[in-house]
């Protein structure tokens, strides 16, 4: 099964959707685990920040691209409160599924509305929301330019587009122990806790195939989003975008 997670970069269009489809069904019940040991804890900080960066006021209404799990969403609803809005949407019913149990045990159950779409095609109209994020799929989207001028489509004007997602460290010895747990020790441990080979070692592969932060960082000004920039975070092994429409 191994050798269907490599050499995806010959994926595109549906036939990506479909693989990352596969992906994301297979592990959505370990997701959050994983993450959470995968990260050593960083990923709930790491999500925190991105909400920060909307600037999404209580009673405001923001949209979550991808929301996988719901982890994101939580975020946002916790900065918009009880009068705000948050809508999550994924394409997979099995992390639908997970967002659902797991957004039903907080109270925020009321605020967060989930939805089955395609982050491509957003199913909303122009100037719906204060703000969009996408928390860690940037890197599976069959056509990154797409997905975000969708997400700046979405956002009124004045709101902003951001984006969470893994990155490029450059500092050269941390840059080269990061590369080796990421490319040789993680695909191990998910293998470990997901119980087959093979869903943990797209992660490296899709980061190896991901732009540079500073080319998403030039993506986001070429859509038309303005005071484009991001933020690094331990260590650049992820960055925050942000942009304004």
């Amino acid at each position: 099964m191994a050798e269907t997670y490599q050499q995806k970069d010959k994926l595109a269009g549906k036939e990506k959707e479909a693989f990352v489809h596969s992906v994301f069904s297979t592990i959505a019940h370990r997701y959050d685990l994983l993450n959470t040991a995968l990260s050593f804890n960083q990923d709930k900080r790491w999500r925190r920040f991105a909400a920060a960066k909307t600037g999404l006021a209580p009673g405001g209404a923001a949209l979550d691209v991808c929301c996988g799990t719901g982890m994101l969403a939580l975020e946002l609803a916790k900065l918009a409160g009880p009068a705000g809005r948050v809508v999550g949407l994924d394409f997979c019913e099995n992390m639908l599924a997970q967002a659902r149990e797991n957004i039903g045990k907080t109270p925020y159950a009321a605020t967060i509305e989930l939805v089955q779409g395609n982050a491509m095609d957003l199913p909303f109209a122009d100037n719906a929301f204060d703000c969009a994020t996408i928390g860690f799929a940037l890197r599976n989207v069959p056509d990154i330019e797409r997905t975000v001028a969708e997400m700046r489509r979405v956002v009124r004007p004045g709101g902003t587009v951001v984006s969470l997602e893994l990155a490029k460290p450059s500092a050269p010895v941390f840059k080269h122990l990061y590369y080796f747990y990421f490319e040789q020790v993680l695909p191990l441990l998910g293998k470990l806790g997901v119980g087959i080979d093979g869903p943990y070692r797209w992660l490296p592969e899709s980061l190896r195939l991901f732009p540079h932060q500073r080319e998403i960082c030039a993506l986001f000004a070429r859509i038309g989003l303005k005071e484009a920039c991001y933020y690094e975070l331990t260590g650049g092994i992820v960055a925050v975008h942000v942009g304004i429409k």
